[in-house]
């Protein structure tokens, strides 16, 4: 199994990697099959009018989330890692004076956002909760090509064919030469070759990137990370979407600035929250943000590489370290269970990324392999059951003071995992398949659909 650092950690524009940064890469993925005439309809000709729709949770959260503002971008042509985005909103109020889209290398197009872009209400399609299907018409009104597209977490895009895929029972990339599957087989292959987790993850991105790329890649995601938080910290005002949030984190620095870590130990663990709480009101408000290993639970793990720089003193080079570890972390959850909020609810975004953060973290405090996966498990195991019911559909409340929340229980499991000897009763594969049993097992209402829970009940107090 082989799942990059750079397909854990993703830069790409908020509210949500599954809401709004997915669709937006499943509508390029759609002008791409335009472009190279994939899978026609016999008969058919030249597309010149697009529709999209959205089911299930990109639907009863679509608004919330700016999903169909999303999708009118990706039809447009924009890319959520390289959108400018004074060029994006000009194109949309072009888009809304001319009902049309004229992307590279192909026709003209008619699309309607208000008319063509269609928010389906009744059932979700039966192979994931983030679903959207394509289409384009010719001239006569005559469907020229469907694609359904779901959006499975992380700003990860498959198609049909992809999803029907197993791929816990494909055969093991030979590629990479420790294809860890499990946590299991992880701490195996540590011991035999007396590599870290770090060093493990980073032999396997050795196939594919030399280490002046890999290199060079993290030091571009922590950028983008450091560079959402310093934003975060500085932004002031109203957060969209009517909920009426006031932006927090640059009163909270204002009066920690001040604060002796001496006199107020726990002054400490209050940055931590705040730096959390800073990307996630700069992904809230439509930011660029990094997925780690959603946008949804995006503050839990650079609020930890900060926490851990500016409060503990750690080295610049720890920065690659944590990435590559809570990686291994990450992609063992998403390939075993699920990073989908709309899958299994707010344990796979915010429980994913606490996880993945207190394995980072307790691999610079100096941990074994054998206490990161404690770690991670302990982090894990303390989210569990945790809910998505997002109010209004908005990445806001809870899920900005959630991740500041996540941090502190990250840097907690690592400090409890590093007391130990690495043994303990639940091993992190059972706790991750426990996340995906109990999230199979939640009731929809309180995954990612805001029809149940604080969705509902806010109104009512």
């Amino acid at each position: 199994m082989f799942i990059s650092v750079f397909d854990i950690f993703r830069i790409g524009v908020g509210p949500s990697s599954s809401h709004t940064m997915g669709p937006m890469l499943a509508c390029a993925r759609f002008l791409d099959a335009l472009r190279g005439q994939e899978d026609p309809i016999p008969g058919a000709g030249a597309p010149a009018a697009l529709r999209c729709t959205l089911h299930g949770s990109l639907s009863l959260t679509g608004k919330g989330h700016a999903t169909d503002r999303a999708a009118a971008l990706g039809l447009l042509g924009f890319v959520p890692a390289t959108m400018d985005m004074e060029e994006a909103e000009a194109a949309l109020a072009e888009l809304s004076r001319t009902r049309t889209v004229t992307p590279e290398g192909l026709p003209e197009m008619r699309l309607d956002p208000e008319a063509d872009i269609i928010f389906d209400m009744g059932p979700p399609l039966e192979g994931h909760p983030n679903a959207m299907t394509l289409e384009a018409f010719d001239a006569a009104g005559a469907l020229a090509q469907r694609k359904v597209y779901y959006s499975v977490g992380g700003g990860v895009v498959v198609d049909e064919r992809e999803l029907a895929r197993d791929v816990r029972h494909e055969p093991v990339d030979k590629a990479a030469p420790y294809p860890f599957r499990s946590a299991a087989e992880m701490l195996a292959m540590a011991k035999k070759s007396g590599l870290s987790v770090a060093g493990l993850k980073r032999a396997n991105e050795r196939a594919f990137r030399t280490d002046e790329e890999i290199d060079a890649g993290l030091d571009t995601i922590w950028a983008a990370m450091k560079s959402c938080m310093d934003r975060g910290l500085a932004g002031e005002g109203i957060l969209p979407g009517g909920l009426n949030v006031r932006r927090r984190a640059r009163g909270l620095q204002e009066k920690l600035r001040t604060v002796d870590n001496r006199l107020a130990p726990h002054a400490s663990s209050e940055r931590l929250s705040m730096y959390a709480i800073a990307v996630n009101e700069e992904n809230a408000a439509g930011g660029r943000v990094v997925t780690a290993p959603t946008m949804g639970a995006a503050g839990v793990f650079p609020a930890c590489i900060q926490y851990w720089l500016a409060e503990c003193g750690g080295a610049p080079e720890d920065v690659r370290e944590m990435l590559l570890t809570g990686a291994a972390v990450g992609g063992l959850i998403r390939f075993n269970a699920s990073i989908s909020g709309a899958e299994v609810g707010c344990q796979g975004e915010v429980g994913s990324a606490a996880s993945m953060a207190a394995a980072a973290l307790c691999a610079v405090m100096g941990g074994t392999a054998e206490q990161v996966e404690h770690a991670a498990e302990i982090a894990l195991e303390h989210h569990l059951g945790l809910t998505c019911d997002p109010v209004k559909g908005l990445v806001q409340a809870p899920c900005i003071e959630r991740n500041g929340v996540g941090a502190v229980k990250a840097l907690t499991a690592a400090s409890l995992a590093l007391r130990g000897e690495g043994e303990h009763v639940v091993p992190l594969d059972a706790c991750i398949e426990t996340m995906r049993q109990t999230g199979r097992d939640m009731n929809h209402r309180y995954k990612e659909t805001s029809l149940g829970g604080l969705a509902v009940n806010l109104p009512e107090c």
